[in-house]
């Protein structure tokens, strides 16, 4: 990571207030669903929920029909793009940033050639767009039709391969808030009507990640996006672009008019879904999660919700759903505050009341988690 001696020193609360800010976690913004998932430049969307939790910790008046009706009308899409993970796009990020990351996908395919021995990959992709365009297709259907082509293949390279060449957006009804749908796949231009452009120059997506993220390392930038390579473009921007240093003395970089608060700006209790972009998209996550609870959040391939308390990790959270009952139960790593534990029941509270409407609920706390 690159060191500078003459910026100035950003501390782990600023840096934790500016990013709480551009992620709309300090205060809750009246902004629509489509706004917001494209300000955010997309939000982690692994499982099916996650997408509307995030945007229920951030935005005033949320109703997740509104997201919902926006995957329905097309105007979101779920597809695979930074990190090989699945997000929720605009359909319009959808055509741009798939794109920009489709590189970082081919080379997924390095891991798998033991499996494509004697693939024609253009000649799959061409067969595999044909298929999921006269019909959206489950991956199981995609690997037993691509299989009678090259029978001796490995069945879980070839749907890889079909994946990583092809932008594979997931069809509705998957995705939609209250219903249920298998995954099945098509491309993003056949979804949307519209062909996707040529690969991008990374520029104005390394600004928007700044106005999302930021202020930021090249690392961090890397990270979130899973590419490499970006210290030349960051060069390339930096007439425009301010410079400070971490604690460390790692250089960041951000937009001049981007908004810095206070280190002591108060920051309300949050709960965020498993996978937050807020906690995936930076190479150093001290901003937000402290050396203590580092790695926390996780469980072997298991990954828990987070529970914010003035601005950093402070516990997880789950929710367990029955019929119409729900039970909430928050498990902090520390002992809270009599008005911590307050604020996150209210929180919590607000969550449920946004999401699930009037159905009841209990809010719980679980034995303290200890490291």
């Amino acid at each position: 990571m690159t060191k500078t001696s003459t910026a100035p020193v950003l501390s782990a609360r600023e840096l934790n207030r500016a990013t709480l800010d551009r992620q709309l976690l300090l205060r809750r913004t009246a902004m629509s669903a489509t706004d917001a998932v494209e300000h955010l430049v997309g939000l982690q969307a692994q499982n099916v929920k996650p997408p509307y939790y995030a945007l229920a910790a951030r935005l005033e008046g949320f109703d997740p029909e509104e997201l919902s009706t926006a995957m329905d009308a097309r105007e979101v899409v779920r597809i695979v793009t930074m990190r090989s993970t699945i997000h929720t796009h605009t359909a319009d990020d959808c055509l741009t940033l798939r794109p920009l990351v489709q590189a970082a996908r081919e080379r997924e395919l390095h891991g798998f050639r033991k499996g494509l021995v004697g693939v024609d990959l253009d000649r799959l992709a061409s067969i595999s767009r044909e298929l999921v365009e006269a019909e959206p297709r489950t991956m199981k259907q995609l690997r037993e039709a691509l299989l009678v082509e090259w029978p001796d293949a490995d069945p879980l390279a070839l749907a890889v391969a079909a994946r990583c060449r092809l932008p594979l957006v997931q069809v509705t009804p998957r995705g939609l808030w209250g219903r249920s749908g298998q995954v099945a796949l098509t491309t993003a231009e056949h979804w949307l009507g519209r062909p996707a452009g040529p690969v991008p120059a990374p520029d104005a997506t390394v600004l928007r990640y700044l106005a999302a993220f930021g202020p930021a390392s090249v690392m961090d930038m890397q990270a979130w996006a899973g590419l490499t390579r970006l210290r030349e473009v960051f060069e390339r921007l930096r007439p425009q672009l301010v410079t400070f240093a971490d604690e460390r003395g790692v250089e960041l970089f951000d937009l001049p008019d981007a908004p810095r608060p206070d280190a002591d700006t108060p920051a309300p209790a949050r709960l965020l879904p498993e996978f937050d972009n807020l906690l995936l998209s930076h190479a150093d996550r001290s901003r937000v999660v402290s050396p203590e609870y580092k790695g926390r959040t996780w469980q072997g391939n298991q990954a828990h919700c987070a529970l914010l308390v003035d601005g950093f990790l402070e516990g997880v959270w789950r929710l367990e759903e029955t019929g119409d009952r729900a039970v909430l139960t928050i498990e902090p790593f520390g002992t809270l505050t009599p008005r911590q534990r307050e604020e996150a029941v209210e929180e919590a509270a607000r969550m449920l009341t946004v999401l699930r409407g009037s159905s009841s609920y209990d809010i719980r706390f679980g034995t303290v988690v200890r490291g």
